[in-house]
């Protein structure tokens, strides 16, 4: 048996296939790993493509546009490889990018996934928004990253060079062991995409895995190639995934407290949709708050199991404080002003 499978979901994605698929196999030890497409019910010739040029490469096809996440779980149920990597489409590997990562995993039974450094693919000294060096999260369930906090992206000077644990892995590259992502439940089908490995990396920290950035192993990243920055699609998603993951697994001591001023800076992201000139932005913010109210009920069986598995209840790797707070009021625009990472 190989020892891991290189997942890469695909949605219309030919162009971007045929320019960074070529990286992954060149790349990657055909003795060592299985390349698969998993297309996710492309309308483009994404699937002719690859079978013409590509013929090396396994095919999985899903016969509609199942999402991120149920596309995903979808493929790993069919891999029995140790280790899987989930990879986008419009991502560049470099050489040997497999190999740091595998020796983390082969020599700490503790880790449950891995994620390389992650630079942009079109600036390659900046640091890349989906992941970086790594990710973290506040107390209030904002997501920041080693090399990344809100909207300000660093430049990469190697200064998150050192190994490091981290809240949560990019589904951009991750690498998992695969036995745990199928025993953890893998991502929920439900949020269809945007924060399911955030959510998913939240139980893992919680139920006593641990999950680190290895930068010794590179990947560059276009990002933002499914949905454009400014999509209210992507705004309506993002909120109310956030929200979701909040519920699902914030401590009942915490819960409410945090949603009464999660309420009110939501409002204040809407404000400012609106008043930079994106109403429509700012609609997705109502209709992503509706929609988890009307979830809430259906995520409450979630809640309790997830709340039941839990052995750590104060993470190390979360920061405890508002990370909007510090950004915006104590002007801290980097990571290692918020966090003293070494």
């Amino acid at each position: 048996m190989k020892q891991i499978s290189v997942i890469i979901l695909n949605w219309n994605g030919e162009a971007l296939l045929k320019e960074f698929l070529p990286s992954v196999i060149s790349h990657t030890p055909e003795n060592m790993a299985d390349i698969i497409v998993v297309d996710n019910g492309s309308t483009d010739n994404s699937v002719a493509m690859l079978k013409e040029k590509f013929p090396s490469v396994r095919l999985i096809l899903l016969v509609q546009n199942c999402g991120f996440a149920e596309g995903y779980n979808r493929a790993i149920s069919q891999v029995e490889t140790p280790y899987t990597v989930l990879l986008n489409n419009d991502v560049e590997v470099t050489a040997n990018w497999m190999d740091a990562p595998i020796k983390a995993l082969d020599t700490d039974d503790r880790l449950a996934g891995v994620q390389p450094k992650i630079l942009a693919q079109q600036n390659r000294k900046k640091f890349e928004y989906a992941g970086a060096a790594g990710g973290w999260i506040d107390c209030y369930g904002y997501p920041f990253c080693r090399g990344r906090v809100l909207h300000i992206v660093e430049e990469d000077s190697r200064q998150y060079d050192n190994p490091a644990h981290i809240f949560w892995a990019s589904g951009a590259c991750f690498f998992v062991r695969t036995e745990v992502f199928k025993q953890e439940g893998g991502f929920d089908d439900r949020f269809f995409a945007h924060q399911e490995e955030i959510d998913f990396c939240w139980r893992l920290n919680a139920r006593g895995y641990r999950l680190k950035c290895i930068p010794q192993s590179v990947v560059y990243h276009v990002g933002a190639a499914t949905l454009k920055t400014e999509s209210p699609q992507k705004t309506f998603l993002n909120f109310r995934n956030n929200l979701l993951m909040v519920y699902k697994n914030t401590s009942s001591c915490k819960l409410q407290s945090i949603m009464r001023l999660r309420y009110w800076l939501d409002r204040i992201a809407l404000i400012k949709f609106f008043l930079s000139g994106h109403p429509a932005n700012a609609r997705a913010v109502l209709e992503a708050r509706k929609a988890f109210k009307q979830l809430q009920k259906e995520y409450a069986q979630d809640r309790e199991e997830n709340l039941s598995k839990t052995v750590i209840t104060n993470i190390p790797v979360m920061f405890q404080k508002s990370l909007i707070f510090n950004f915006y009021l104590k002007g801290m625009k980097k990571f290692s002003e918020i966090i003293d990472y070494r």
